[in-house]
Protein backbone atom coordinates (compact mmCIF):
# COMPACT_ATOMS: atom_id res chain seq x y z
CA UNK A 1 0.00 0.00 0.00
CA UNK A 2 1.38 3.59 -1.15
CA UNK A 3 0.88 6.05 -0.72
CA UNK A 4 -1.30 6.38 2.03
CA UNK A 5 -2.49 9.20 4.26
CA UNK A 6 -4.20 9.29 7.23
CA UNK A 7 -6.04 12.88 7.31
CA UNK A 8 -7.95 14.01 10.62
CA UNK A 9 -9.44 17.64 10.26
CA UNK A 10 -10.10 19.18 13.83
CA UNK A 11 -12.34 22.09 13.84
CA UNK A 12 -13.42 24.40 17.08
CA UNK A 13 -16.63 22.04 17.81
CA UNK A 14 -13.97 19.39 18.22
CA UNK A 15 -16.42 16.37 17.96
CA UNK A 16 -16.66 14.13 15.61
CA UNK A 17 -13.59 14.49 13.61
CA UNK A 18 -13.70 14.48 10.09
CA UNK A 19 -11.18 11.86 8.82
CA UNK A 20 -10.37 11.29 5.36
CA UNK A 21 -8.18 8.01 4.20
CA UNK A 22 -6.00 7.68 1.01
CA UNK A 23 -4.67 4.93 -0.54
CA UNK A 24 -3.58 3.45 -3.20
CA UNK A 25 -2.12 -0.18 -3.90
CA UNK A 26 1.20 -1.52 -5.44
CA UNK A 27 1.10 -4.61 -7.07
CA UNK A 28 4.51 -6.51 -7.31
CA UNK A 29 6.15 -6.84 -11.01
CA UNK A 30 5.76 -10.44 -10.48
CA UNK A 31 1.92 -9.97 -10.09
CA UNK A 32 -1.23 -9.00 -11.65
CA UNK A 33 -4.42 -7.50 -10.62
CA UNK A 34 -6.37 -9.93 -11.44
CA UNK A 35 -4.16 -12.09 -8.78
CA UNK A 36 -5.11 -9.62 -6.24
CA UNK A 37 -8.67 -8.82 -6.91
CA UNK A 38 -10.18 -8.94 -3.17
CA UNK A 39 -11.40 -6.59 -0.35
CA UNK A 40 -9.50 -5.01 1.94
CA UNK A 41 -10.29 -4.26 5.57
CA UNK A 42 -9.67 -1.88 8.13
CA UNK A 43 -9.62 -1.83 11.43
CA UNK A 44 -9.93 1.69 13.17
CA UNK A 45 -9.67 1.80 16.87
CA UNK A 46 -13.12 3.93 17.42
CA UNK A 47 -15.88 4.85 16.96
CA UNK A 48 -17.72 6.35 13.37
CA UNK A 49 -20.56 8.12 12.32
CA UNK A 50 -21.93 6.44 8.95
CA UNK A 51 -23.47 7.95 6.21
CA UNK A 52 -27.19 6.64 5.57
CA UNK A 53 -27.74 8.10 2.18
CA UNK A 54 -25.16 5.53 0.63
CA UNK A 55 -26.76 2.14 1.79
CA UNK A 56 -28.12 -0.07 4.39
CA UNK A 57 -26.17 -2.30 6.61
CA UNK A 58 -23.93 -5.26 5.92
CA UNK A 59 -25.63 -7.99 8.04
CA UNK A 60 -22.49 -10.50 6.88
CA UNK A 61 -20.41 -7.85 9.01
CA UNK A 62 -22.29 -7.86 12.56
CA UNK A 63 -22.28 -11.79 12.36
CA UNK A 64 -18.90 -12.26 11.57
CA UNK A 65 -17.69 -9.72 14.93
CA UNK A 66 -20.93 -11.42 16.88
CA UNK A 67 -19.52 -14.94 16.51
CA UNK A 68 -16.20 -13.98 18.01
CA UNK A 69 -18.12 -13.09 21.18
CA UNK A 70 -18.60 -9.21 20.33
CA UNK A 71 -21.33 -6.72 21.14
CA UNK A 72 -22.59 -4.31 17.63
CA UNK A 73 -23.16 -1.27 19.14
CA UNK A 74 -23.72 0.49 15.81
CA UNK A 75 -23.77 -0.98 11.74
CA UNK A 76 -23.99 1.15 8.47
CA UNK A 77 -21.83 1.99 5.30
CA UNK A 78 -19.04 4.85 4.92
CA UNK A 79 -18.82 7.03 2.21
CA UNK A 80 -16.01 5.75 -0.63
CA UNK A 81 -14.38 7.47 -3.67
CA UNK A 82 -11.92 7.52 -6.06
CA UNK A 83 -10.15 10.81 -6.82
CA UNK A 84 -7.31 11.07 -9.20
CA UNK A 85 -4.02 12.15 -7.78
CA UNK A 86 -3.81 15.17 -9.63
CA UNK A 87 -7.06 16.54 -8.21
CA UNK A 88 -6.26 15.91 -4.36
CA UNK A 89 -5.70 19.51 -3.29
CA UNK A 90 -8.24 20.80 -5.49
CA UNK A 91 -12.29 21.62 -5.77
CA UNK A 92 -12.60 18.87 -8.09
CA UNK A 93 -15.40 16.30 -6.55
CA UNK A 94 -14.28 12.82 -6.06
CA UNK A 95 -15.93 9.96 -8.33
CA UNK A 96 -18.41 7.96 -5.36
CA UNK A 97 -18.04 4.30 -5.65
CA UNK A 98 -21.14 2.95 -5.39
CA UNK A 99 -22.61 1.47 -2.15
CA UNK A 100 -19.46 2.78 -0.14
CA UNK A 101 -18.07 0.81 2.51
CA UNK A 102 -19.85 -1.23 4.83
CA UNK A 103 -18.97 -1.50 8.54
CA UNK A 104 -19.45 -2.47 11.77
CA UNK A 105 -18.69 -1.35 15.27
CA UNK A 106 -18.33 -3.43 18.63
CA UNK A 107 -17.45 -3.63 21.79
CA UNK A 108 -16.44 -6.64 24.16
CA UNK A 109 -18.67 -6.87 27.36
CA UNK A 110 -17.84 -8.91 30.62
CA UNK A 111 -14.63 -10.70 31.16
CA UNK A 112 -11.83 -9.92 33.60
CA UNK A 113 -11.26 -6.74 32.16
CA UNK A 114 -15.00 -5.32 31.70
CA UNK A 115 -15.98 -3.24 28.51
CA UNK A 116 -13.66 -2.53 26.19
CA UNK A 117 -13.22 0.93 24.07
CA UNK A 118 -15.31 0.46 21.01
CA UNK A 119 -13.50 -0.84 17.27
CA UNK A 120 -14.80 -0.49 13.75
CA UNK A 121 -14.61 -3.07 11.07
CA UNK A 122 -14.89 -1.57 8.18
CA UNK A 123 -14.62 -3.80 4.55
CA UNK A 124 -13.54 -1.32 1.31
CA UNK A 125 -14.71 -3.56 -1.71
CA UNK A 126 -12.63 -4.18 -4.52
CA UNK A 127 -12.18 -1.68 -7.32
CA UNK A 128 -10.20 -1.42 -10.25
CA UNK A 129 -9.14 2.17 -8.59
CA UNK A 130 -7.50 0.74 -6.01
CA UNK A 131 -4.49 -0.28 -8.77
CA UNK A 132 -4.65 2.87 -10.53
CA UNK A 133 -1.60 4.32 -9.94
CA UNK A 134 -2.94 7.78 -11.47
CA UNK A 135 -5.79 7.79 -8.68
CA UNK A 136 -6.05 7.73 -4.50
CA UNK A 137 -8.87 5.87 -3.13
CA UNK A 138 -10.73 8.23 -0.39
CA UNK A 139 -12.66 6.42 2.45
CA UNK A 140 -14.39 9.33 4.32
CA UNK A 141 -16.27 9.50 8.08
CA UNK A 142 -16.60 11.00 11.18
CA UNK A 143 -14.39 9.45 13.90
CA UNK A 144 -15.99 9.51 17.61
CA UNK A 145 -13.75 9.89 20.90
CA UNK A 146 -10.58 10.78 18.55
CA UNK A 147 -10.54 13.83 20.87
CA UNK A 148 -9.86 13.68 24.59
CA UNK A 149 -9.96 15.97 27.53
CA UNK A 150 -6.42 16.73 29.13
CA UNK A 151 -6.57 16.53 32.78
CA UNK A 152 -5.53 20.12 34.73
CA UNK A 153 -6.20 22.13 37.28
CA UNK A 154 -9.26 24.86 37.31
CA UNK A 155 -6.40 27.62 37.43
CA UNK A 156 -5.36 26.66 34.17
CA UNK A 157 -9.11 25.62 32.64
CA UNK A 158 -9.81 29.56 33.93
CA UNK A 159 -7.17 31.67 32.85
CA UNK A 160 -5.78 29.02 29.70
CA UNK A 161 -9.00 27.24 28.73
CA UNK A 162 -9.51 23.43 28.49
CA UNK A 163 -6.58 21.59 26.70
CA UNK A 164 -7.00 18.21 24.93
CA UNK A 165 -5.27 15.62 23.43
CA UNK A 166 -6.02 13.90 19.96
CA UNK A 167 -3.88 10.84 18.40
CA UNK A 168 -3.74 9.25 14.79
CA UNK A 169 -1.59 5.75 14.59
CA UNK A 170 -0.55 3.31 12.52
CA UNK A 171 0.13 -0.63 13.00
CA UNK A 172 -1.46 0.41 17.00
CA UNK A 173 -3.05 -2.79 17.81
CA UNK A 174 -2.94 -2.78 21.61
CA UNK A 175 -6.73 -1.82 21.78
CA UNK A 176 -7.80 -5.07 23.61
CA UNK A 177 -11.57 -5.05 21.29
CA UNK A 178 -8.98 -4.40 18.04
CA UNK A 179 -6.09 -6.90 18.75
CA UNK A 180 -7.98 -10.71 18.55
CA UNK A 181 -8.96 -9.79 14.99
CA UNK A 182 -5.63 -8.54 14.01
CA UNK A 183 -3.97 -11.68 15.90
CA UNK A 184 -6.30 -13.62 13.56
CA UNK A 185 -5.31 -12.07 10.04
CA UNK A 186 -1.80 -10.60 10.66
CA UNK A 187 0.02 -13.31 7.57
CA UNK A 188 -2.48 -11.06 5.43
CA UNK A 189 -1.55 -7.77 7.06
CA UNK A 190 -0.95 -5.15 3.98
CA UNK A 191 2.32 -3.39 4.41
CA UNK A 192 3.65 -0.17 3.64
CA UNK A 193 4.91 0.08 0.14
CA UNK A 194 7.92 2.67 -0.33
CA UNK A 195 5.79 5.53 -1.51
CA UNK A 196 5.40 8.76 1.01
CA UNK A 197 3.00 7.70 3.51
CA UNK A 198 2.26 9.91 6.50
CA UNK A 199 -0.33 10.77 9.55
CA UNK A 200 -1.89 14.46 9.08
CA UNK A 201 -3.74 16.20 11.81
CA UNK A 202 -5.29 19.69 10.30
CA UNK A 203 -6.60 22.39 12.78
CA UNK A 204 -9.28 24.58 11.41
CA UNK A 205 -9.45 28.18 12.72
CA UNK A 206 -5.33 28.41 13.29
CA UNK A 207 -5.90 31.89 14.79
CA UNK A 208 -8.04 30.49 17.40
CA UNK A 209 -5.74 27.58 18.35
CA UNK A 210 -3.18 26.95 20.73
CA UNK A 211 -0.91 24.04 20.00
CA UNK A 212 0.93 23.55 23.42
CA UNK A 213 2.80 20.39 22.40
CA UNK A 214 3.54 17.80 19.87
CA UNK A 215 5.13 14.36 19.95
CA UNK A 216 7.04 12.59 18.71
CA UNK A 217 9.82 15.72 17.99
CA UNK A 218 10.32 14.67 14.30
CA UNK A 219 6.46 15.83 13.22
CA UNK A 220 6.40 18.61 10.99
CA UNK A 221 4.31 21.49 12.23
CA UNK A 222 3.06 24.28 9.13
CA UNK A 223 0.40 26.35 8.08
CA UNK A 224 -1.44 24.18 5.33
CA UNK A 225 -0.51 25.12 1.39
CA UNK A 226 -4.40 24.73 0.41
CA UNK A 227 -6.28 25.30 2.91
CA UNK A 228 -7.20 28.73 5.01
CA UNK A 229 -5.97 29.87 8.12
CA UNK A 230 -5.63 26.12 9.03
CA UNK A 231 -2.55 24.69 10.74
CA UNK A 232 -1.13 21.17 9.84
CA UNK A 233 1.15 18.55 12.04
CA UNK A 234 2.08 15.35 9.98
CA UNK A 235 4.19 12.59 10.32
CA UNK A 236 6.04 10.32 8.07
CA UNK A 237 5.29 6.68 8.04
CA UNK A 238 8.46 4.78 7.73
CA UNK A 239 7.95 1.48 5.94
CA UNK A 240 11.35 0.16 7.75
CA UNK A 241 9.42 0.00 10.79
CA UNK A 242 7.61 -2.99 10.47
CA UNK A 243 4.36 -3.47 12.60
CA UNK A 244 5.89 -1.10 14.72
CA UNK A 245 3.23 1.25 16.28
CA UNK A 246 3.57 5.05 15.01
CA UNK A 247 2.00 7.87 16.07
CA UNK A 248 1.44 11.15 16.30
CA UNK A 249 0.14 12.88 19.17
CA UNK A 250 -0.97 16.90 19.87
CA UNK A 251 -1.91 18.47 22.73
CA UNK A 252 -3.92 21.85 21.93
CA UNK A 253 -6.54 23.96 22.67
CA UNK A 254 -9.24 26.35 20.92
CA UNK A 255 -9.58 29.89 22.73
CA UNK A 256 -12.15 32.81 22.22
CA UNK A 257 -13.23 36.12 23.82
CA UNK A 258 -10.90 37.15 26.76
CA UNK A 259 -8.78 34.09 26.61
CA UNK A 260 -7.14 35.35 23.10
CA UNK A 261 -5.83 38.00 25.28
CA UNK A 262 -4.99 35.99 28.20
CA UNK A 263 -1.04 35.76 27.17
CA UNK A 264 -1.38 39.83 27.78
CA UNK A 265 -4.06 40.23 30.38
CA UNK A 266 -2.90 37.83 33.25
CA UNK A 267 1.09 39.22 33.13
CA UNK A 268 -0.68 43.13 33.23
CA UNK A 269 -2.76 42.04 35.79
CA UNK A 270 -0.31 40.45 38.31
CA UNK A 271 1.92 43.55 37.69
CA UNK A 272 -0.97 45.63 38.78
CA UNK A 273 -2.28 43.73 42.10
CA UNK A 274 1.14 42.89 42.37
CA UNK A 275 1.68 46.74 43.26
CA UNK A 276 -1.39 47.08 44.91
CA UNK A 277 -0.75 44.38 47.55
CA UNK A 278 2.83 45.75 48.24
CA UNK A 279 1.49 48.36 50.13
CA UNK A 280 -1.52 46.67 51.42
CA UNK A 281 0.74 44.16 52.97
CA UNK A 282 3.43 45.84 54.33
CA UNK A 283 0.39 47.67 56.28
CA UNK A 284 -0.95 44.63 57.47
CA UNK A 285 2.32 43.23 58.24
CA UNK A 286 3.30 46.39 60.34
CA UNK A 287 -0.05 46.12 62.42
CA UNK A 288 0.07 42.21 63.09
CA UNK A 289 3.56 42.59 64.48
CA UNK A 290 2.69 46.02 66.14
CA UNK A 291 0.04 43.99 67.86
CA UNK A 292 2.07 41.06 68.89
CA UNK A 293 4.84 43.32 70.22
CA UNK A 294 2.15 44.77 72.48
CA UNK A 295 0.51 42.13 73.96
CA UNK A 296 3.16 39.23 73.76
CA UNK A 297 7.18 39.05 75.35
CA UNK A 298 9.76 36.67 74.91
CA UNK A 299 12.52 37.66 77.28
CA UNK A 300 13.96 36.10 81.06
CA UNK A 301 11.78 35.27 84.01
CA UNK A 302 13.72 38.22 86.01
CA UNK A 303 14.06 41.47 85.26
CA UNK A 304 11.15 44.13 83.72
CA UNK A 305 13.19 43.98 80.33
CA UNK A 306 12.44 48.06 79.57
CA UNK A 307 12.48 49.60 76.40
CA UNK A 308 15.07 52.89 76.80
CA UNK A 309 15.33 55.51 73.20
CA UNK A 310 16.25 58.92 73.66
CA UNK A 311 18.75 59.71 76.55
CA UNK A 312 17.23 58.88 80.18
CA UNK A 313 19.98 60.32 82.95
CA UNK A 314 19.40 58.58 86.57
CA UNK A 315 19.41 60.34 89.62
CA UNK A 316 22.91 59.32 90.36
CA UNK A 317 23.95 61.02 86.97
CA UNK A 318 22.22 64.16 87.64
CA UNK A 319 23.63 64.10 91.62
CA UNK A 320 27.43 64.45 89.94
CA UNK A 321 26.16 67.94 87.95
CA UNK A 322 27.08 70.25 90.48
CA UNK A 323 25.91 74.31 89.48
CA UNK A 324 28.76 76.50 89.51
CA UNK A 325 31.28 74.12 89.04
CA UNK A 326 30.40 71.04 86.62
CA UNK A 327 32.06 72.22 82.67
CA UNK A 328 30.13 72.29 79.49
CA UNK A 329 32.62 69.61 78.49
CA UNK A 330 32.38 67.54 81.39
CA UNK A 331 28.66 67.65 81.11
CA UNK A 332 28.48 66.18 77.61
CA UNK A 333 31.50 63.50 79.06
CA UNK A 334 28.95 62.52 81.71
CA UNK A 335 25.42 62.41 79.70
CA UNK A 336 26.53 62.19 75.81
CA UNK A 337 26.65 64.59 72.83
CA UNK A 338 22.95 63.38 71.46
CA UNK A 339 21.39 66.53 73.11
CA UNK A 340 19.91 69.66 71.90
CA UNK A 341 21.15 72.93 72.33
CA UNK A 342 19.53 76.38 72.91
CA UNK A 343 21.25 79.61 72.16
CA UNK A 344 20.46 83.58 72.34
CA UNK A 345 22.19 86.10 70.16
CA UNK A 346 20.90 88.30 72.92
CA UNK A 347 22.58 86.44 75.77
CA UNK A 348 25.89 85.70 74.20
CA UNK A 349 27.57 84.17 77.39
CA UNK A 350 24.59 81.64 78.07
CA UNK A 351 23.29 78.66 76.77
CA UNK A 352 20.84 75.63 77.49
CA UNK A 353 21.47 71.85 77.09
CA UNK A 354 18.63 69.47 76.94
CA UNK A 355 18.24 66.10 76.87
CA UNK A 356 15.19 63.78 76.17
CA UNK A 357 14.30 59.97 76.78
CA UNK A 358 11.61 57.37 77.13
CA UNK A 359 11.60 54.47 79.38
CA UNK A 360 8.84 51.85 78.94
CA UNK A 361 8.45 48.90 81.50
CA UNK A 362 6.29 46.28 80.63
CA UNK A 363 3.41 44.88 83.18
CA UNK A 364 3.80 40.83 82.08
CA UNK A 365 2.43 37.53 83.02
CA UNK A 366 4.37 34.14 82.32
CA UNK A 367 2.71 31.83 79.81
CA UNK A 368 5.49 29.31 79.01
CA UNK A 369 9.58 29.81 79.15
CA UNK A 370 10.44 33.05 77.87
CA UNK A 371 7.00 33.84 76.54
CA UNK A 372 5.17 36.21 78.64
CA UNK A 373 1.52 38.20 77.69
CA UNK A 374 1.78 41.86 78.51
CA UNK A 375 -1.00 43.31 80.25
CA UNK A 376 0.18 47.01 79.99
CA UNK A 377 3.32 49.36 79.51
CA UNK A 378 4.19 51.93 81.55
CA UNK A 379 6.11 55.01 79.66
CA UNK A 380 8.17 57.87 81.53
CA UNK A 381 9.09 60.38 79.25
CA UNK A 382 12.45 62.40 80.98
CA UNK A 383 13.43 65.83 79.54
CA UNK A 384 16.55 67.31 81.41
CA UNK A 385 17.18 71.33 80.58
CA UNK A 386 20.69 72.52 82.06
CA UNK A 387 21.84 75.53 81.76
CA UNK A 388 25.32 77.08 81.05
CA UNK A 389 26.91 80.24 81.96
CA UNK A 390 29.93 81.24 80.38
CA UNK A 391 30.61 77.38 79.66
CA UNK A 392 29.40 76.57 83.98
CA UNK A 393 26.65 74.94 84.89
CA UNK A 394 23.91 77.58 86.84
CA UNK A 395 20.90 75.33 86.67
CA UNK A 396 19.54 72.01 86.45
CA UNK A 397 15.49 70.83 85.57
CA UNK A 398 14.94 67.43 85.32
CA UNK A 399 11.02 67.03 84.46
CA UNK A 400 8.96 63.39 84.33
CA UNK A 401 6.19 62.42 82.99
CA UNK A 402 4.54 58.91 83.54
CA UNK A 403 1.67 57.41 81.30
CA UNK A 404 0.32 54.11 80.80
CA UNK A 405 -0.46 52.67 77.50
CA UNK A 406 -1.39 49.56 75.69
CA UNK A 407 1.67 49.93 72.79
CA UNK A 408 5.30 50.95 73.51
CA UNK A 409 5.54 52.68 70.13
CA UNK A 410 2.79 55.04 71.05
Amino acid sequence: MGPLFVRATVTPSLDPVAVEILWSLVIPPDRSAVDLEQDIFLLWPGAVQGDRTVGPPEPALARYVEQRGFVVIDEGRLALFSQSLFQVDTNEPPSPIAGGAPYVTFVRQGGALGLTAPVTYVRIPWTPYQVNRARLMDLQFQAKGLVTPRQASWIENVFWGNRYLISLSFNDVRNRGLFPLYFEHRDRLIRLAEDPSQLMLNFASSGSVKIDQVSPPSSRRRLSDTLDSTEVVSLFLDPSEGITPQLVTVQFGYFAGWRSWAPVIIPTAFFILGNLAAPLLRFVGERTARSLRSHFLIARRKGAAPRDSGVVLSRETLARIVPGETTHDQVLQLCGPEAETRERLSEPDQRTVVYRGRHVVPHRRPIFGWLAHVARWEAEDHEVEIAFERDVVSDVQARVRRTRQANPDS
